[in-house]
């Protein structure tokens, strides 16, 4: 059910989920890989060299591969809804923010970074990154329930999220729960995606398939193999995605060690298994009513242990 009251809409096959942070992989790193195979986005590029205002405070050093990789040195996070109130703002912020230590010499997962990305990808094509997306794969895939910021007709199919206390004071329901994404009108690197697990499970199906989905290619099958790859050994990040650790893994203890994932804070993961060429989303509004509630955390790795139990054939 959407929450807790007894008389709650049942969830369905409709349900618009708010998945978080899945936004940096099934939005901000499908774009990113879109503008790598048009040769418009090299990896080992300095960021400054799509933006150059970014290079302020010491960030010179700083490439797209850091970007990706989480290990540019940006801060996590920054409480921006606290002393900001316009888009333009934050960004200007994160152009300015410091680094906290040397590009590469440390992972640090950062939606500072990932925001930054989102930039890069709006100044290369010329188009923001919902627009981006929509032509070039919600689109062309027939996806009509994933989106950034779902206009009037869609909003009975968002599930609730959490009922905010401290800053917009109400319950969040078809706006995204991020404050950050929110303060940057719902369109942003980091979060601010809402999908139903059908579409979401479209472009998993795609990246399974090596980048093919309908006779089309979208993406070039070294490319989706290189980005969903551990890339050293500093952390288990592939590029933009995340990838299977040895222990307490949110994929549980029997996806292989060829698996890639992402988890969302509102509730949401995804994970897929190469070998096995199976993957398993699970969307929960977990933050309903409230964020207090982490006892996603212990349920992930079960649900994904007993799925491989159900379904493996090794």
């Amino acid at each position: 059910k959407y929450t807790y009251d007894n008389g709650a809409v049942e969830i369905s096959e409709e349900s618009m989920f708010d998945i978080a942070s899945l936004t940096k992989v099934l939005g901000t790193t499908s774009a990113a890989m879109f503008l790598y195979d048009e040769g418009k986005l090299k990896l080992n590029e300095y960021v400054k060299t799509y933006l150059p205002e970014f290079a302020a405070n010491g960030k010179e050093k700083v490439t797209v591969r850091n970007l990706l990789l989480h290990n540019s040195g940006l801060p996590a996070f920054k409480p921006f809804y606290k002393y900001l109130s316009k888009a333009d703002d934050v960004v200007e912020d994160i152009m300015n923010t410091k680094l906290n230590s040397a590009p590469g010499e440390k992972y640090v997962y950062s939606d500072l970074g990932i925001i930054t990305l989102q930039k890069i990808i709006e100044k290369i094509s010329g188009k923001t990154l919902d627009e981006f997306l929509k032509e070039k794969l919600f689109v062309p895939l027939n996806l009509e329930h994933i989106m950034f910021n779902p206009p009037s007709e869609y909003q009975y199919y968002c599930v609730p999220t959490e009922f905010d206390k401290e800053w917009r004071h109400g319950l969040i329901k078809g706006k995204v729960h991020d404050e950050t994404s929110y303060l940057l009108n719902g369109v942003a690197g980091h979060a601010g995606l809402f999908s139903t697990a059908a579409d979401a499970a479209v472009i998993m199906q795609l990246l399974m398939n090596k980048g093919s989905y309908g006779g089309k290619q979208f993406f070039n099958s070294s490319t989706v193999e290189e980005w969903t790859k551990v890339q050293n050994e500093n952390s288990t990040r592939a590029l933009g995605w995340d990838t299977k650790s040895e222990e307490y893994s949110s994929a549980g203890t029997k996806f292989s060690q060829n698996s890639f994932g992402h988890t969302g804070f509102t509730g949401t993961s995804i994970w897929a298994d190469k070998d096995r060429d199976l993957f398993v989303i699970l969307f929960t509004n977990r933050v309903h009513p409230t964020r207090d509630n982490k006892k996603i955390i212990k349920f992930r790795p079960i649900l994904h242990d007993a799925i491989i139990d159900a379904v493996d054939y090794f």
